[in-house]
C-alpha cells in the first residue's frame, strides 16, 4: 500500500520536493497539491510529463481551502508543508488543521530535498522576502566575475504559466523574458542579472536545470526566493537579514532555519534602520548561530531624475512580494520619494480596480504604496488602470526593473529608483569570497 500524500505549496518548493523525493518513490502516492499565495495556480494540473511514470494522469492542484475535504476524500496519511515566508504560529495552525483531520503534518529537511552540484555553489537566501537578497547576489556575482569565474545564477522557482513549457528556462536577454511571458515578479528577479550580463536559469525541474547550468558555470549562485532554504547543497551559505523586521529571524519559517544554517549573515539596510534594530538582529543571530560571520551593509538609492519628484504629488510603486506577504509598509520607492522632496505621497487605494483592489483588501497594512502586481496580462492592465486613475503627477518605481518595459499604457512619467549593496566595515563580502 502506498501512503497517500498531499503537498501544500505555492508553485515552488512543493514541486521541487515532489520531483526530488516523491516522483519515483513507490512508497508514496501524491494525490494532490494545494496552492496559496499565487493567483490562478489552483484548478490546474501538475502535468504527467513532469510527474513521471507513477502519475500517468498528472496530479491535481487545488485551493488550500479544500485541504480538509481532500484529506477525507483520499484517506490521506501525510500532508507535506512546502512553502515559505510564513509566521511560525501560522505553520502550527496549519499543522493543527491537518492533525484534526487525521493526517500527519510533515516538514522536509535538506537531506531529503537538496541536490548536489558538480561545481561549487554559493547560496544567497534571506530571513524574509524583501531583505535585499537580490542586490547581495549581484554583488557576489560581480566579485566572482572580477576574478575570472564564469557565474550562472539559478533562481528559486516562479512557474506561474504553462508548467511543461517552464520545466527548464534560461534567460540571457530581454527577448528571453518576452518569449517566456514573464510576470512582473519574474522580471524583477531576472532583469537585474541580465543587466549585468549574468545568465539566469529557473523553472520547475531543478535537477535538469542544474545539470544544464553546470555546463556553462565555474560557480553557481543559488538566488533564493521568499525566505526559502536552498534547493542545492551550498558550499557557502549567505543569508540576508532586514533590521526593519528585526525580530523576524526567530518567528518566521523557514527564515529561522536559514539563520541556523548560514555560514554568513548580511545585515542589510543599516543606512535606513535604527541602530537598536541592527543590534537586535545581531542578538538573534548570536542566539541561533554564534558561528556565523556577520557582515553589515547598506542599500544606497540612485534616483533616475530626482528633480521630477520634487514638489510633486507622487504615486509610489514598490516590489510586490516585499510589501504584500513580506509585510513591509514601504520600500525603496517611498524612501526615494521622501528624500527627493515629494509634495505629497498619495494613497492609491481609492483608485484601485479589480485584482489590485483585492490585493489591498487582503493586505490591509498597505496604505501609501502600490504593489507591482502583474501575474498576467489582465492584472497588468488593472495595474495600469489604477495608476492612470490616480490623481498623482509622477510615479516613483521602487521595483528592481524598468517598469516601462511592461506598463505600456501609463499616462504619467515613471521615475526609476535603483539600489545596490554597499558593505560597511569588516568583514567584507570580498574577504568572505576570498576565503571561499
Amino acid at each position: 500500500m502506498r501512503a497517500k500524500v498531499i503537498i501544500m505549496g505555492a508553485a515552488g518548493r512543493d514541486f521541487h520536493n515532489f520531483n526530488v523525493y516523491f516522483r519515483d518513490n513507490a512508497n508514496y502516492e501524491v494525490v494532490a497539491f494545494t496552492a496559496t499565495q499565487i493567483p490562478n495556480i489552483e484548478g490546474r494540473k501538475y502535468p504527467a510529463s513532469l510527474a513521471g511514470r507513477l502519475y500517468p494522469n498528472g496530479i491535481g492542484i487545488h485551493p488550500e481551502s479544500e485541504l480538509p475535504e481532500l484529506i477525507s476524500k483520499h484517506g490521506v496519511e501525510q500532508v507535506v508543508f512546502a512553502y515559505s515566508d510564513i509566521p511560525h504560529i501560522e505553520v502550527m495552525h496549519k499543522a493543527s488543521l491537518v492533525n484534526a483531520n487525521g493526517a500527519d503534518f510533515r516538514l522536509m529537511g535538506s537531506n531529503q530535498t537538496a541536490l548536489k552540484a558538480k561545481v561549487p555553489v554559493i547560496a544567497i537566501c534571506a530571513v524574509r522576502t524583501g531583505s535585499g537578497k537580490s542586490q547581495t547576489t549581484r554583488a557576489v556575482a560581480s566579485t566572482l566575475r572580477s576574478k575570472g569565474r564564469r557565474v550562472v545564477a539559478i533562481r528559486h522557482p516562479m512557474p506561474y504559466g504553462d508548467l511543461e513549457k517552464q520545466a527548464v528556462q534560461r534567460f540571457a536577454t530581454y527577448e528571453d523574458l518576452d518569449s517566456h511571458d514573464c510576470t512582473i515578479e519574474e522580471r524583477e528577479e531576472y532583469e537585474p542579472h541580465i543587466d549585468k550580463g549574468i545568465v539566469v536559469y529557473a523553472g520547475v525541474d531543478y535537477e535538469k536545470i542544474l545539470r544544464q547550468a553546470e555546463q556553462e558555470a565555474d560557480v553557481i549562485l543559488w538566488d533564493g526566493g521568499n525566505n526559502d532554504t536552498p534547493f542545492y547543497i551550498p558550499d557557502l551559505h549567505i543569508v540576508v537579514a532586514d533590521p526593519h523586521r528585526a525580530g523576524h529571524g526567530k518567528v518566521y519559517h523557514p527564515g529561522e532555519s536559514n539563520i541556523r544554517m548560514a555560514d554568513a549573515v548580511v545585515i542589510n539596510k543599516v543606512d535606513t534602520a535604527e541602530p537598536d534594530k541592527v543590534e537586535a538582529v545581531k542578538k538573534v543571530i548570536s542566539e541561533l548561530n554564534h558561528n556565523a560571520t556577520i557582515v553589515t551593509a547598506a542599500s544606497p538609492l540612485t534616483v533616475e531624475d530626482s528633480t521630477a519628484i520634487n514638489g510633486k504629488r507622487v504615486l509610489v510603486i514598490e516590489d510586490g512580494p516585499t510589501v504584500t506577504h513580506g509585510e513591509m509598509t514601504f520600500g525603496a520607492g517611498m524612501i526615494a520619494a521622501k528624500n527627493a522632496g515629494a509634495k505629497d505621497i498619495i494613497d492609491p487605494r481609492p483608485f484601485a480596480v479589480g485584482s489590485i483592489k483585492a490585493t489591498f483588501d487582503k493586505y490591509s497594512h498597505l496604505e501609501k504604496v502600490l504593489p507591482a502586481m502583474g501575474y498576467g496580462s489582465r492584472q497588468v492592465e488593472e495595474l495600469e488602470q489604477t495608476i492612470n486613475a490616480s490623481d498623482s503627477e509622477v510615479v516613483v518605481s521602487g521595483t528592481p526593473i524598468d517598469l516601462t518595459r511592461v506598463l505600456k499604457n501609463v499616462n504619467k512619467p515613471i521615475v526609476r529608483v535603483r539600489y545596490d549593496l554597499q558593505v560597511k566595515g569588516e568583514p567584507t563580502l570580498d574577504r568572505l569570497l576570498e576565503k571561499f
